[in-house]
């Protein structure tokens, strides 16, 4: 119960951060340093993955599709799509990002952290 009151706080004070973080993001996509819009879209990235895929908060949607790609409908068609633009582009992250996911499962990134 602890946990969950302590996310839904959390989750209220980072909610309109996370809202000026995207008017920003857009901002410093059409004007701003490259660098900088890189790292927004990949944290945006990462956001969706762990909320709207259900992955890991570490990991990219590329490289969760590449890793369950077998199971997961969606995912097959993320890999369509990012082929279009970049060939293999999901196998490629998720050889980059598997060693980093594997890491944090080992360091317990994703067990209950409040009690």
């Amino acid at each position: 119960m602890k946990e969950r009151a302590a996310g839904i706080l959390l989750m209220c004070a980072i909610v309109p951060l996370a809202v000026i973080g995207y008017l920003m993001l857009v901002w410093i996509g059409l004007f701003g340093p490259n660098r900088r819009g890189r790292a927004g879209v990949r944290a945006l990235d990462h956001f969706v993955n762990a909320t709207v895929f259900g992955g890991h908060a570490w990991e990219s949607i590329s490289s969760h599709a590449w890793r369950v790609r077998e199971h997961r409908r969606w995912a097959r068609l993320v890999i369509r799509i990012t082929d279009l633009f970049q060939k293999d582009h999901c196998r490629r992250a998720n050889k980059r990002e598997q060693p980093l996911v594997d890491l944090a499962l080992r360091a317990g990134l994703d067990r209950q952290t409040v009690r």
